[in-house]
C-alpha cells in the first residue's frame, strides 16, 4: 500500500519545522527554498505550493514562533499580585517562563537572541511582544508589594522585571549548565528580598 499523502496543514508545519531547524543550526542566511526542500526531504515545487516565496515562508515561521512564545508567556504571566505573597507570585511566573524557554529553546532563541540576518518582521514581532508583556506586567505590579509599598512607576518596574527575566532566559539558552533554572530563580528571590522588604 502506498504511503498516504500528507495533509496540507501537516505539510505546512513540516516545512516550517524544517525552516526553523535550518535557522537554529545555521542562521537565517542559510535558509532558501532549496535548503528547506532538502531538509524536509521533498521537492521545491511542494514548498512553493505552500508559500509564494522565501519571504512568505520566513514570515509564516516568524508568525508561528512568535505566537508560540506569546502563548507560553501569557500562561505564566502574573495576573494579580494582591493574592498571596507578590514575590512568590512573581517568582512562580519567572520559573514558568524559564521552564518554557528550556522546553522550547529553538523558539526562544529566535525571540531572545535573533540570529544574524533575521528578517525585519521578526524584530517587529519581538517589539510588539515585549510591549504587550511590559503592559501586562505594569498592570500586575501597579499595586506594588502591598499597602505602603506601591510602585512609584509601574512601567519602569515592569520593564526592569522583564529585562531581568529575559537576561536570565538568555543565560539559560546560552549556558544551561552554568545557569540552570534554580540558580536564576534563587538569585531573583534574593534580589526581590532586597528591594521588597
Amino acid at each position: 500500500m502506498p504511503p498516504m499523502r500528507m495533509q496540507a496543514e501537516q505539510r505546512r508545519e513540516q516545512l516550517l519545522d524544517a525552516t526553523k531547524a535550518i535557522v537554529a543550526e545555521r542562521g537565517f542566511h542559510a535558509v532558501s527554498i532549496e535548503a528547506v526542500a532538502r531538509e524536509a526531504g521533498i521537492t521545491r515545487p511542494i514548498v512553493y505550493g505552500h508559500f509564494d516565496d522565501l519571504n512568505g515562508l520566513l514570515e509564516a515561521l516568524v508568525d508561528r514562533e512568535g505566537a508560540r512564545a506569546l502563548e507560553q508567556l501569557v500562561s505564566v504571566l502574573p495576573g494579580d499580585l494582591g493574592r498571596g505573597d507578590p514575590r512568590d507570585t512573581l517568582l512562580r511566573a519567572l520559573r514558568g517562563y524559564l521552564e518554557a524557554v528550556r522546553s522550547d529553546p529553538a523558539t526562544w532563541q529566535l525571540v531572545l537572541i535573533p540570529p544574524e540576518g533575521a528578517p525585519p518582521v521578526l524584530h517587529e514581532h519581538i517589539a510588539r511582544g515585549r510591549s504587550a508583556v511590559v503592559e501586562h506586567l505594569a498592570r500586575a505590579v501597579g499595586p506594588g508589594f502591598g499597602p505602603g509599598r506601591e510602585s512609584p512607576d509601574p512601567e519602569l518596574l515592569a520593564r526592569t522585571l522583564s529585562a531581568v527575566s529575559d537576561e536570565g532566559a538568555r543565560l539559560l539558552l546560552t549556558d544551561p549548565e552554568r545557569y540552570p533554572v534554580d540558580r536564576i530563580v534563587g538569585f531573583a528571590r534574593w534580589l526581590m528580598a532586597q528591594v521588597a522588604t
